[in-house]
């Protein structure tokens, strides 16, 4: 049977971990690291090709082009009203 009173807390088990941590040396990075960094830095970047024109990528255009669509999309009928049955409290003559 474990005797409790070997057991180290949780405050000198953080402590241990963190001499452990200390006692190590500091990480170094791989060789040409900084060079293959800079070289990637200063590279120029390709140009892609945008998907939509940049009027478009305004909000405001964008809106704007969405209620031209949706005023001109109608065929300009109104719809007729809604007649509900008998069933369901609606008269069974449709208003005219």
């Amino acid at each position: 049977m474990p005797d409790s009173a070997f057991d180290p807390t949780p405050d000198e088990e953080w402590a241990a971990l963190m001499r452990r941590l200390r006692a190590q040396p500091p990480a170094r990075p791989r060789p040409f690291f900084y060079a293959r960094l800079t070289a990637r830095l200063t590279a120029p970047v390709p140009a892609r090709p945008m998907p939509l024109p940049a009027w478009l990528r305004r909000p405001a255009y964008a809106v704007l082009l969405g209620a031209v669509v949706l005023t001109l999309s109608g065929d300009g009928r109104v719809l007729p009203p809604l007649v509900l049955p008998a069933a369901l409290g609606g008269s069974s003559v449709p208003p005219r």
